[in-house]
């Protein structure tokens, strides 16, 4: 019997299969889709469908309502999903469709001057973002053996900022502050009268009011052009409160990459391990800490090291990140972790704020780790020398006020009193007031210089003082 052939005498059956191959190339995999069983709190547990952690499912009813959920846990053949939106109008049995992918976000220049959410949506009434990169949520991390060392000063345009706790660019610090402080404001200030390229303004869990009050009042048009605002308020879902913070930071981590020098502002770094707290809790992990699983503390260093400098040639991220103390800051774990995976932190009083005090930063309880690489000797000497005097004065305040302690009886506190006015000028500093950092070094020059002068006044009316030294 002949074989049958075509013109290139190739089989005829050779030709379907190969034909039946290129088709199936194209052709869309079938899904295997899966359906709700259990809702406890926010958590879905769906059965019948197989996808791993983070990636996204649809939820989808009878009545054709659909819901976006991320994959956040599994017990056997189950996963467990939190939804990324309100979960109103969901009922037993629907179907739970895994989308094979995670979430990522269109970025580019175009989100300067924007306000998106969690998603990347926007919130303004500006027109749809369309950007062509695309970023993942969790980032890339970097060598710690290639990153650039941080070698130079980051103006932030707050005089006490720029001379007592000079930042440095890449430096991560925290921001420790409750309720009624200006911290706010002070965020605000840094936004605006930053040196940096782009400001990331990350706003976790905050009232939704005050999401709207910081960008009008605290952050202005002037801010908002070179700032991409990412808000999650406090009634979005855990899982979108995580995600915007997650999202700043990859913001942050585009712009660095592309050679430009970003300041991450985080408001607040306690809501994300909230958030974080809330999804944990709910799939069944054990509290350890004060109520905190052990992954809230797993995942805070996890965001906080993606900041800083980046590889040779890239540019840099300096990230302040807010902290709560409402309650108590002593036995706080969220403090006292930011604490130690920072590299400073700026502590905000209350009782400094009431006396009309802005900023509000404690001088005694607040430091930057890398300010003395940095700054040169004579910075350091004459910022020591002025907070020994503060320091002195802070403690025997309750003496002075009260009339109990007679000038004379110590000079060096003699001195700090002669001085605190001046002292006091020189911390204070308006909303509106913009103090560079070549000003603010040469207006701290000029206090210390008056210290010396006045400390060589006393040396010579008080000779034992001379001695004794």
């Amino acid at each position: 019997m002949t074989m049958q052939v075509d013109s290139d005498r190739r089989p005829v059956w050779k030709q379907k299969i190969n034909h039946l191959i290129e088709k199936n190339r194209y052709s869309v995999p079938l899904v295997v889709q899966g359906r709700l069983i259990r809702m406890v709190g926010l958590t879905l547990e769906a059965a019948g469908c197989r996808a791993a952690i983070g990636d996204y499912c649809r939820i989808k009813n009878d009545q054709n309502k659909s819901i976006d959920s991320e994959v956040v846990g599994f017990s056997g053949d189950n996963l467990f999903l939190m939804p990324t939106g309100r979960p109103h109008g969901l009922s037993p049995n629907a179907r739970v469709v895994p989308l094979g992918r995670t979430g990522d976000v269109a970025v580019g220049p175009e989100l300067l001057g924007r306000v998106i959410n969690g998603a990347g949506q926007p919130l303004d009434d500006g027109p749809p973002i369309k950007a062509r990169d695309k970023i993942t949520l969790n980032g890339s991390p970097i060598n710690p053996l290639s990153r650039e060392n941080i070698k130079q000063p980051m103006d932030v345009g707050v005089r006490t900022i720029n001379t007592f706790f000079t930042l440095g660019r890449g430096q991560r610090m925290g921001l420790f502050a409750s309720s009624g402080v200006g911290k706010s404001v002070l965020l605000g200030m840094m936004a605006r009268f930053t040196e940096a390229d782009v400001i990331v303004v990350g706003l976790i869990g905050e009232r939704g009011r005050e999401v709207k009050e910081f960008i009008e009042h605290s952050l202005g048009q002037d801010g908002l052009s070179r700032s991409v605002v990412i808000a999650t308020p406090a009634d979005d879902s855990p899982l979108m409160r995580l995600h915007g913070a997650l999202l700043a930071t990859s913001v942050a981590e585009y712009f660095r990459d592309q050679g430009q020098h970003v300041l991450l502002l985080m408001d607040s770094l306690t809501r994300f391990a909230q958030a974080q707290r809330e999804i944990a809790l709910t799939i069944g992990e054990p509290p350890a800490t004060r109520g905190y699983p052990p992954s809230v503390f797993a995942r805070l260093p996890e965001l906080v090291e993606r900041a800083g400098n980046g590889a040779n040639g890239q540019g840099s991220i300096t990230a302040i990140y807010t902290v709560l103390t409402e309650i108590d800051a002593d036995n706080d774990p969220i403090a006292d972790s930011a604490r130690a995976i920072l590299d400073g932190h700026i502590v905000l009083s209350k009782k400094i704020a009431e006396s009309g005090i802005y900023p509000a930063i404690n001088l005694e309880l607040s430091i930057s780790r890398v300010m003395n690489l940095i700054t040169d000797q004579e910075h350091q000497k004459e910022t020591l020398a002025l907070r020994h005097l503060n320091s002195i004065y802070q403690q025997n305040k309750d003496l002075i006020s009260v009339g109990a302690y007679q000038p004379g009886a110590d000079p060096e506190l003699d001195l700090a009193i002669k001085l605190q006015p001046d002292f006091l000028r020189f911390i204070n500093q308006g909303m509106n007031e913009k103090v560079n950092y070549a000003q603010s070094i040469e207006q701290l020059k000029e206090l210390a210089d008056k210290f010396n002068q006045d400390k060589l006044n006393a040396l010579e009316n008080n000779p034992l003082e001379d001695d004794n030294q």
